[in-house]
């Protein structure tokens, strides 16, 4: 008989974890016959997958209606409202849902409070696996909930060996709880096909053998220090050419920076795009400027399509993934000449020296296919520590 796996996963914005979060419940459903997996559909966020999702054998359940483009989405205050509202919307239908289904698994991240709450004060015998995606704030609701919950969950999961070893020394979870879980970032088969495939997008706009970076258009991401700093590298490379991918509220401002500094012929921003791959194909380098991030899944992706990468020192993700510098460049987060100088230095690598970083690089990919990721879910599905409800 099947075991059923539902994953709540409510996203509010276009970010990795709707890639990771799709491709790991895809991959459960692929490579296995043993499982039946549902996406729960919160609040519409999931809506638009829906035929992907029946194509792949994953069911989708609704949760209530359809309100997501209701919910406010830009800002931390508005996105903190948001979590509010869906917290009191989804309260009874979700306790409702799990009594009813009575899943063997419930794969829970972002909003986490809530399936953990309802966990605690009712009586479920779901098991269920936590998955952690950098460190949040922890404050001391979250810090309670997370000691009551302890013993009631399966599994604690990381994306990244840092945040592990981060949530162990903070001695919330048991450590035998707490386990590595790459997401699911690469459908081998799907990139492949894609970045093969002609993309009318760019239209000969920009050549080949570019700099490249994508992202949403948020402080996070820092593309205005990017765009400087691609500035400063232009004075002593004047040829060369960037593509910034995405989309979001600070476009507008990233536009006007690039005019400011009378950079419109050597910078192009390109709308969002469902095959990005063509575009990391076609370049020579990724560059990551993020402040912050945990694995970084477009570098990912882009080292995956044979790009050199280029990263800030995000404690976490970028930096283990290239081994400290092993794999490809790292310059100082957010520091005023450190990333033109690390244009500079990929410019003077001999090509020998490019082609082992890359190697490296594409090597470590590997941790991040469906099919790795399948095994590891597998693995920690298959645990038999015991549940206390």
């Amino acid at each position: 008989m099947k075991k059923s796996v539902v994953y709540w996963s409510p996203c509010l914005d276009k970010v990795g974890t709707i890639k990771s979060t799709l491709n790991s419940a895809i991959s459960l459903a692929k490579y296995s016959k043993d499982y039946d997996v549902t996406i729960i559909n919160v609040f519409g966020e999931w809506s638009s997958h829906y035929k992907y999702l029946e194509q792949n054998n994953v069911k989708l359940q609704n949760l209530t209606f359809d309100y997501y483009n209701l919910l406010p989405k830009k800002g931390f205050l508005k996105s903190r409202l948001s979590y509010i509202i869906i917290f009191l919307i989804s309260s009874i239908p979700l306790l409702l849902l799990i009594k009813k289904k009575k899943p063997d698994y419930l794969i829970i991240h972002l909003i986490t409070s809530l399936p953990l709450f309802l966990l605690n004060f009712f009586n479920i015998q779901t098991r269920v696996i936590l998955r952690i995606s950098g460190f949040p704030k922890m404050n001391l609701f979250r810090k309670k909930l997370w000691i009551k919950s302890q013993n009631k969950i399966l599994k604690i999961t990381c994306p990244t060996e840092q945040l592990k070893i981060d949530l162990i020394n903070k001695k919330i979870f048991k450590k035998e709880k707490i386990d590595t879980l790459f997401d699911a970032i690469i459908n081998v088969k799907d990139v492949t096909r894609k970045k093969n495939k002609t993309n009318d997008e760019n239209n000969g706009k920009i050549k080949k053998n570019y700099f490249l970076s994508a992202g949403r258009f948020t402080r996070q991401k820092n593309f205005i220090y990017l765009i400087r700093e691609f500035g400063k590298f232009l004075k002593f490379y004047p040829d060369e050419k960037l593509l910034i991918i995405g989309e979001g509220e600070l476009k507008k401002k990233m536009q006007e920076e690039i005019l400011k500094l009378d950079l419109s012929n050597s910078i192009r921003i390109q709308n969002y795009t469902e095959n990005i791959y063509y575009f990391m194909k076609n370049s020579k380098c990724f560059i990551l400027s993020s402040l912050w991030e945990e694995v970084g899944f477009v570098m990912v992706e882009a080292s995956f399509c044979n790009n050199f990468i280029i990263s800030s020192n995000c404690k976490n993700g970028p930096e283990e993934f290239l081994e400290n510098g092993s794999a490809g460049l790292i310059f100082s987060n957010n520091k005023k000449n450190m990333l033109c100088e690390k244009l500079i230095e990929f410019k003077k690598l001999d090509n020998n020296t490019i082609f082992k970083k890359k190697i490296l690089a594409k090597k470590n990919c590997s941790n991040f296919t469906m099919f790795n990721h399948y095994k590891k879910i597998k693995y920690i599905l298959s645990s038999n520590q015991k549940i206390i409800n």
